[in-house]
């Protein structure tokens, strides 16, 4: 187990996405941020079952970072309830753990 996390959040256009993205990484907070663009989402929101096109960010961080990086999506983002799921990393290449690591310090 390492201390390292994938945070997963969704977007409601890519040009949030890359500005979240974008302050994640200037921030120091996020390593890297993927973008993966137009991914369909179905959902129950309010008792309805709705349906949107978002772009999804794999944000690559620390476990210490975690709150900064959901108090920085939620302060970005246009959604009412965002999502902000933090994965643990059990694994990886020692190198690239390390960079992560270097990046967000």
């Amino acid at each position: 187990m390492t201390d390292k996390r994938l945070v997963v959040t969704t977007a409601a256009s890519m040009d949030e996405a890359r500005r979240i993205a974008g302050a994640l990484v200037e921030r120091k907070l996020a390593a890297c941020v993927n973008i993966v663009s137009r991914v369909q989402s179905i959902y129950r929101w309010k008792g309805k079952t709705e349906e949107s096109e978002e772009w999804l960010l794999m944000i690559k961080t620390t476990a210490s970072l975690f709150e900064r990086v959901r108090d920085t999506i939620k302060e970005m983002h246009c959604y009412e309830l965002p999502e902000c799921l933090s994965l643990p990393v059990d694994a990886g290449s020692e190198e690239y753990l390390k960079w992560v690591e270097d990046a967000v310090k």
